[in-house]
Protein backbone atom coordinates (compact mmCIF):
# COMPACT_ATOMS: atom_id res chain seq x y z
CA UNK A 1 0.00 0.00 0.00
CA UNK A 2 0.91 3.16 -0.92
CA UNK A 3 0.90 6.63 0.26
CA UNK A 4 2.15 10.31 0.59
CA UNK A 5 2.92 11.96 3.73
CA UNK A 6 1.94 15.60 2.67
CA UNK A 7 2.45 19.64 3.63
CA UNK A 8 1.99 23.02 2.45
CA UNK A 9 2.91 26.16 3.05
CA UNK A 10 0.73 29.36 1.72
CA UNK A 11 0.77 32.82 1.94
CA UNK A 12 -2.59 33.03 3.92
CA UNK A 13 -5.62 30.83 4.83
CA UNK A 14 -7.59 31.59 1.70
CA UNK A 15 -7.53 30.73 -1.77
CA UNK A 16 -10.38 32.37 -2.72
CA UNK A 17 -8.76 35.58 -1.64
CA UNK A 18 -5.71 35.40 -3.24
CA UNK A 19 -3.74 33.11 -1.25
CA UNK A 20 -0.98 30.39 -3.06
CA UNK A 21 1.11 27.42 -2.30
CA UNK A 22 4.95 28.68 -1.81
CA UNK A 23 6.38 25.27 -0.81
CA UNK A 24 5.10 21.44 -0.90
CA UNK A 25 6.51 18.90 1.07
CA UNK A 26 5.65 15.30 0.60
CA UNK A 27 7.24 11.78 1.84
CA UNK A 28 6.36 8.46 0.19
CA UNK A 29 5.62 5.80 2.44
CA UNK A 30 5.21 2.42 1.10
CA UNK A 31 3.35 -0.22 3.75
CA UNK A 32 3.37 1.86 6.04
CA UNK A 33 7.33 2.65 5.65
CA UNK A 34 9.43 5.56 4.61
CA UNK A 35 11.17 4.30 1.12
CA UNK A 36 13.39 7.39 1.40
CA UNK A 37 11.57 8.95 -2.01
CA UNK A 38 10.45 12.74 -1.32
CA UNK A 39 8.98 15.39 -3.22
CA UNK A 40 9.89 19.26 -2.00
CA UNK A 41 9.36 22.24 -4.22
CA UNK A 42 9.55 26.06 -3.50
CA UNK A 43 7.05 27.88 -5.54
CA UNK A 44 6.68 31.40 -6.59
CA UNK A 45 3.00 32.93 -5.87
CA UNK A 46 3.52 35.78 -7.64
CA UNK A 47 2.34 38.05 -5.01
CA UNK A 48 3.53 39.82 -1.61
CA UNK A 49 4.46 37.49 1.04
CA UNK A 50 2.33 38.86 3.98
CA UNK A 51 3.98 39.64 7.70
CA UNK A 52 2.06 36.98 9.35
CA UNK A 53 3.10 34.23 6.82
CA UNK A 54 6.05 34.85 6.78
CA UNK A 55 6.45 34.71 11.06
CA UNK A 56 4.90 31.82 10.30
CA UNK A 57 7.74 29.79 7.75
CA UNK A 58 10.10 32.40 7.09
CA UNK A 59 9.50 32.06 3.33
CA UNK A 60 9.76 35.86 1.86
CA UNK A 61 9.83 37.49 -1.55
CA UNK A 62 13.16 37.68 -2.50
CA UNK A 63 13.85 33.89 -1.52
CA UNK A 64 10.47 33.37 -3.46
CA UNK A 65 11.62 35.17 -6.75
CA UNK A 66 12.30 33.31 -9.34
CA UNK A 67 11.37 29.96 -8.53
CA UNK A 68 8.79 27.96 -10.38
CA UNK A 69 5.17 28.72 -10.60
CA UNK A 70 3.02 25.69 -9.76
CA UNK A 71 1.78 25.84 -13.20
CA UNK A 72 5.51 24.64 -13.78
CA UNK A 73 5.75 21.48 -11.20
CA UNK A 74 2.17 20.41 -11.56
CA UNK A 75 2.44 17.49 -13.33
CA UNK A 76 5.77 16.23 -11.78
CA UNK A 77 3.39 16.79 -8.32
CA UNK A 78 0.77 15.07 -9.52
CA UNK A 79 3.06 11.92 -10.95
CA UNK A 80 4.76 11.63 -7.52
CA UNK A 81 1.13 11.69 -5.66
CA UNK A 82 -0.70 9.39 -8.24
CA UNK A 83 -3.66 7.22 -6.80
CA UNK A 84 -2.20 7.36 -3.52
CA UNK A 85 -4.02 8.00 -0.02
CA UNK A 86 -2.36 11.40 0.79
CA UNK A 87 -1.79 11.58 4.63
CA UNK A 88 -2.21 15.51 5.78
CA UNK A 89 -2.58 17.21 8.71
CA UNK A 90 -5.47 18.74 8.80
CA UNK A 91 -6.58 18.26 5.13
CA UNK A 92 -9.59 20.34 4.43
CA UNK A 93 -6.80 23.00 4.09
CA UNK A 94 -4.18 22.06 2.31
CA UNK A 95 -6.54 20.10 -0.36
CA UNK A 96 -8.70 23.45 -0.45
CA UNK A 97 -4.97 25.28 -1.46
CA UNK A 98 -4.41 22.06 -4.28
CA UNK A 99 -7.42 21.92 -5.41
CA UNK A 100 -7.38 25.80 -5.97
CA UNK A 101 -4.21 25.75 -7.49
CA UNK A 102 -5.01 22.73 -9.92
CA UNK A 103 -7.77 24.48 -10.73
CA UNK A 104 -6.58 27.65 -12.18
CA UNK A 105 -4.51 25.73 -14.54
CA UNK A 106 -7.23 23.87 -15.75
CA UNK A 107 -6.27 20.32 -14.22
CA UNK A 108 -7.92 17.89 -12.89
CA UNK A 109 -9.10 18.19 -8.81
CA UNK A 110 -8.13 15.66 -5.97
CA UNK A 111 -10.66 13.66 -4.53
CA UNK A 112 -11.05 14.63 -0.76
CA UNK A 113 -11.51 10.77 -0.08
CA UNK A 114 -8.34 10.49 -1.18
CA UNK A 115 -7.07 11.92 1.89
CA UNK A 116 -6.05 10.80 5.44
CA UNK A 117 -6.64 13.97 8.06
CA UNK A 118 -4.38 13.01 10.71
CA UNK A 119 -6.07 15.71 12.71
CA UNK A 120 -9.31 14.28 12.87
CA UNK A 121 -7.22 10.84 13.79
CA UNK A 122 -5.85 12.32 16.93
CA UNK A 123 -8.80 13.74 17.91
CA UNK A 124 -10.66 10.22 18.31
CA UNK A 125 -7.44 8.54 19.49
CA UNK A 126 -6.84 11.34 22.48
CA UNK A 127 -10.41 13.28 22.88
CA UNK A 128 -10.07 16.55 24.46
CA UNK A 129 -6.28 16.23 23.89
CA UNK A 130 -4.39 19.30 21.81
CA UNK A 131 -4.02 17.58 18.49
CA UNK A 132 -1.04 20.10 16.63
CA UNK A 133 1.66 18.45 15.18
CA UNK A 134 4.19 19.65 17.96
CA UNK A 135 1.59 18.37 20.58
CA UNK A 136 1.23 15.20 18.99
CA UNK A 137 5.57 14.67 18.93
CA UNK A 138 5.92 15.87 22.59
CA UNK A 139 2.75 12.44 23.51
CA UNK A 140 4.61 10.40 21.26
CA UNK A 141 8.03 11.19 21.59
CA UNK A 142 9.55 12.54 18.32
CA UNK A 143 12.08 14.45 17.88
CA UNK A 144 10.99 17.89 16.67
CA UNK A 145 13.74 20.19 18.06
CA UNK A 146 14.81 21.23 14.22
CA UNK A 147 11.35 22.71 13.72
CA UNK A 148 11.85 26.68 14.65
CA UNK A 149 9.72 27.11 11.69
CA UNK A 150 7.20 25.28 9.50
CA UNK A 151 8.57 23.95 6.18
CA UNK A 152 6.96 21.57 4.38
CA UNK A 153 9.48 18.63 3.63
CA UNK A 154 10.39 18.63 7.28
CA UNK A 155 6.70 18.73 8.60
CA UNK A 156 5.67 15.90 5.87
CA UNK A 157 8.57 13.68 7.84
CA UNK A 158 7.51 14.68 11.12
CA UNK A 159 3.84 14.05 10.20
CA UNK A 160 4.95 10.63 8.51
CA UNK A 161 6.53 9.87 12.43
CA UNK A 162 3.49 10.90 14.11
CA UNK A 163 1.08 8.98 11.86
CA UNK A 164 3.13 6.11 12.34
CA UNK A 165 2.08 6.16 15.94
CA UNK A 166 -1.25 6.77 15.85
CA UNK A 167 -1.80 3.90 13.23
CA UNK A 168 -0.31 1.89 15.96
CA UNK A 169 3.64 2.14 15.04
CA UNK A 170 5.51 0.97 12.19
CA UNK A 171 3.70 -2.60 11.44
CA UNK A 172 0.30 -1.87 11.93
CA UNK A 173 -0.76 -4.81 10.73
CA UNK A 174 1.40 -7.41 12.50
CA UNK A 175 -0.43 -9.15 14.69
CA UNK A 176 -0.78 -12.74 15.85
CA UNK A 177 -3.83 -14.67 14.82
CA UNK A 178 -5.52 -17.40 16.67
CA UNK A 179 -5.23 -20.89 15.76
CA UNK A 180 -7.82 -22.58 17.85
CA UNK A 181 -8.76 -25.93 15.66
CA UNK A 182 -12.32 -24.18 13.00
CA UNK A 183 -11.79 -20.90 14.51
CA UNK A 184 -12.73 -18.94 11.39
CA UNK A 185 -13.13 -15.57 13.66
CA UNK A 186 -11.52 -11.92 12.28
CA UNK A 187 -7.98 -12.56 10.95
CA UNK A 188 -6.95 -9.40 12.91
CA UNK A 189 -8.47 -10.68 16.40
CA UNK A 190 -5.17 -10.74 18.61
CA UNK A 191 -3.98 -13.81 19.83
CA UNK A 192 -4.69 -15.11 23.57
CA UNK A 193 -3.35 -18.13 25.34
CA UNK A 194 -5.79 -20.72 25.90
CA UNK A 195 -5.19 -24.33 27.45
CA UNK A 196 -4.45 -26.96 25.12
CA UNK A 197 -7.01 -29.32 24.37
CA UNK A 198 -4.94 -32.35 25.07
CA UNK A 199 -1.78 -32.13 27.03
CA UNK A 200 1.43 -32.66 26.02
CA UNK A 201 2.68 -36.12 27.51
CA UNK A 202 5.09 -36.10 30.53
CA UNK A 203 8.79 -36.53 28.64
CA UNK A 204 9.97 -37.86 32.34
CA UNK A 205 10.90 -41.59 32.97
CA UNK A 206 9.32 -43.90 35.69
CA UNK A 207 13.01 -43.91 36.91
CA UNK A 208 13.50 -40.12 36.84
CA UNK A 209 10.30 -39.68 38.79
CA UNK A 210 11.20 -42.44 41.54
CA UNK A 211 14.63 -41.14 41.92
CA UNK A 212 13.08 -37.21 42.17
CA UNK A 213 10.18 -38.72 44.70
CA UNK A 214 12.72 -40.45 46.72
CA UNK A 215 15.16 -36.51 46.93
CA UNK A 216 11.37 -35.07 47.92
CA UNK A 217 11.73 -37.33 50.57
CA UNK A 218 14.79 -36.24 52.14
CA UNK A 219 13.63 -32.85 52.23
CA UNK A 220 11.65 -32.56 55.84
CA UNK A 221 8.17 -32.90 56.56
CA UNK A 222 6.22 -30.21 54.05
CA UNK A 223 9.10 -29.60 50.92
CA UNK A 224 7.97 -27.14 48.60
CA UNK A 225 7.55 -29.86 46.46
CA UNK A 226 5.20 -32.08 47.28
CA UNK A 227 2.62 -28.92 45.96
CA UNK A 228 2.97 -30.40 42.62
CA UNK A 229 3.00 -34.12 42.76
Amino acid sequence: MREIVLDTETTGFEPAEGDRIVEIGAVELLNHMPTGRTFHEYIDPQRAMPAEAFAVHGLGDEFLAGKPLFRDIAQKFVDFVGDAKLVIHNAKFDMKFLNAELGWINRPLLPMSQAIDTVEMARKKFPGSPASLDALCRRFGIDNSSRTLHGALLDSEILAEVYLELIGGRQPDLVLQSNGGGDTGDAATRWTPRPRKTPLPSRLTEEEAAAHAEFVGTLGDAPVWSRFS
